[in-house]
């Protein structure tokens, strides 16, 4: 018998929302490696999920498919878990990874700003696990919220997402509460694992490194193995928030 074979997730269905690079990618790619069949979702990274699953294909046959889809779109949302289930044959894990980052100084905050900044970071997953929720449901499944640790720390100029990932942390509790028992809810806020695409000063970079208890940033592969331990060696765990910061939340000022 083979490794995948002998895995929890072998045969699962797993939809990565923001899958096609960086955290979304080493996501599916940690669970297609456990057996696990994944529901790349993209909504611009067209060349690149397509890339990904064609890789995950010639592993095993037909244990991959891409999704194309606006999460902003509502319509499309709703529609996104019926389309795995019809393609994939059905949907045990959903994890709302897909986000939008950057700065909204308090004083020049618009009206679109917030929009896209809380419909990414909150509405989409909270409407795409209620969309998901009869299937995951007869599945006793999981949903995995991809958060940030500055949903539990304030990180300056960058409010309206500090605001909709601390939202979205509560939303994992509350629907926990409701889904339970059949469906277990929990979230990983991740840490200094990336940088913005769009650049970061290197000082701030280093500032930022200094006050980690570890002293060093993390990788996708961190979050992607927190993500396989609450789908695969937590089944008594629901309600919960992990940080894979490498101790930022308790590193305090550089010593």
């Amino acid at each position: 018998m083979s490794a995948t074979q002998e895995s929890p997730l072998a045969d699962k269905v797993v939809l990565v929302t923001g899958s096609a690079r960086r955290i979304g990618a080493a996501i599916a790619q940690a669970f297609h490696a456990k057996g696990a069949k994944v529901a790349v979702h993209y909504h611009r990274s067209c060349a690149e999920a397509g890339a990904l699953v064609r890789a995950m294909n010639a592993e095993r046959m037909a244990s991959a498919a891409a999704f194309g889809a606006d999460l902003a779109d509502l319509a499309a949302l709703e529609a996104l878990p019926a389309s795995v289930v019809g393609t994939l044959g059905a949907l045990d894990v959903l994890i709302n990874n897909a986000s939008t980052f950057y700065p909204t100084p308090v004083g020049k905050i618009s009206r679109a700003a917030f929009d896209d900044l809380v419909g990414t970071n909150l509405r989409a997953p909270l409407f795409l696990s209620q969309a998901a929720a009869p299937e995951l449901r007869r599945r006793q499944g999981l949903i995995l919220n991809i958060a940030d640790i500055h949903g539990l720390r304030p990180l300056g100029r960058h409010a309206v997402y500090c605001a909709a990932k601390a939202a979205l942390l509560m939303l994992t509790q509350s629907l926990a509460r409701e889904l339970g028992p059949e469906i277990r809810v929990n979230a990983i806020a991740p840490g200094p694992v990336l940088w913005p695409e769009n650049g970061m000063d290197e000082e701030l970079r280093r500032r930022i490194v200094a006050r980690t208890v570890l002293k060093r940033t993390g990788s996708p592969e961190d979050v992607a193995k927190a993500a396989l331990f609450f789908a695969t060696d937590a089944p008594f765990v629901t309600g919960q928030v992990l940080a894979v910061d490498g101790g930022r939340l308790v590193g305090g000022e550089e010593r």
